[in-house]
């Protein structure tokens, strides 16, 4: 049996350099202005970070609406409060570190151990405006043995750059789901970071509309053999709109299981959708099984989709390791079965894009949310695919 103790002397003695992911830090001195040159934000659109990836300064307050469940816990501490950092996260790019540094408080969730919640415990932050930015933190912990599922919604308008830190520990199975149903001026830059203990699961769901430009970057590792992590990921580009999601899972224990799958439609001129996975196998992560996939389905002409999958395998004792990326139309087979039995071509189109998502919607697992998200991608069909 491989002890903690093992896993940690091997991590210490074997670092990983990752060009995708580069050595984090406290110190806002350790991460220069990005140029876009670099290769972690040469897919974004700096100039319309509205300066948060330089100097802008920090002032809007965040509104935090809380619906907590039965028995789950929702506190504001201070910024100084030991359970800030108990994830592991350490700031990998400039916003991450400013918004570190600017965050005055701390939204803690915490389920007890043992605990069942009954109820998922929402978390709703509602943007005020984009004349301010915000900076917030959050931490979100699942004590052994328990079971929840925590939602963060973020609705309005806003210029946002937080922190959200995930601890599942020993035993213990965890539902986040960020929800990002923005404004369309708003600007989002979330940075999230989960640690999964022996034996536990987290499922993380990314899910995002709305904003003008949302840079969503999600990291895990595992504190512990056995572990499972599940990363979900569904979003819809409309014109002009930039949105990005980047993935690292760092398989840290042996034993461990990671699954990855993100879907997005796009549709509209300039509609860019960004997706970069990569999964670390490092040498003491005997074992493992892990896979990853995006697929991007292109609604209209003007619309493009960058997707980038990568492995960095460094033992080759594993049980399995694989990929999968694609963009694409209109299946024509598909649309043409259902226009040679009668069906309209705007109504075919839009049996197509739901049957794109809905595989990957009833595995949320959240039936409240299920619900909301099939009228959302009703409504962004709405606005162009069914007028044909």
């Amino acid at each position: 049996m491989t002890s903690p103790d093992t896993v940690a002397a091997a991590l210490e003695q074997s670092r990983v350099d990752s060009h995708l992911h580069p050595t984090g830090s406290f110190d806002l001195a350790d991460h220069p202005v990005p140029t876009g040159l670099e290769e972690v934000w040469r897919f974004t659109p700096l100039k319309r970070l509205r300066g948060l990836a330089q100097d802008a300064p920090f002032g809007a307050e965040v509104k935090v609406d809380v619906e907590a469940a039965e028995g789950v816990l929702v506190s504001q501490e201070s910024a100084d409060a030991t359970v800030r950092g108990t994830s592991g996260l350490v700031p990998l790019d400039r916003v991450s570190a400013r918004a570190w540094d600017a965050s005055s408080s701390v939204t803690v969730v915490r389920v007890p151990t043992e605990h069942v919640a009954e109820t998922a415990t929402v978390l709703r932050v509602v943007g005020s405006g984009v004349d301010a930015s915000s900076a917030a933190h959050t931490v979100i912990v699942a004590e052994k043995f328990s079971r929840a599922t925590v939602v963060l919604q973020f609705e309005g308008s806003a210029v946002l750059a937080d922190n959200v830190e995930i601890v599942v520990e020993d035993g213990a199975e965890l539902t986040v789901v960020s929800l990002q149903d923005w404004a369309d001026d708003a600007v989002h830059h979330s940075s999230q970071h989960a640690k999964v203990g022996r034996d536990a699961s987290l499922k993380h769901v990314a899910v995002t509309f709305g904003g003008d430009l949302v840079r969503h970057d999600t990291t895990a590792e595992y504190a512990g053999p056995g572990g499972s992590v599940e990363m979900l990921g569904m979003y819809f580009a409309d014109e002009g709109q930039h949105i990005e999601h980047r993935l690292f899972v760092d398989h840290t224990a042996p034993k461990t299981k990671s699954n990855v799958i993100y879907k997005g439609a796009l549709q509209g001129e300039g509609a860019h959708a960004v997706w970069i996975g990569n999964v670390l196998i490092r040498k003491v992560a005997e074992g493992i099984e892990t896979y990853e996939e995006n697929r991007n389905l292109i609604l209209t002409d003007g619309c493009q989709a960058d997707s980038v999958p990568n492995l960095e395998i460094e033992t080759g004792e594993i049980e399995g390791a694989g990929h999968a990326s694609a963009v694409g139309r209109f299946d024509d087979e598909q649309l043409f079965y259902l226009r040679s039995r009668g069906v309209e071509e705007s109504e075919a189109r839009r049996l197509v894009v739901h049957g794109f998502f809905n595989d990957l919607v009833r595995k949320i697992g959240v039936a409240s949310l299920e619900a909301k998200l099939i009228e959302t991608v009703e409504a962004e069909l709405a606005k162009n695919v069914l007028k044909v």
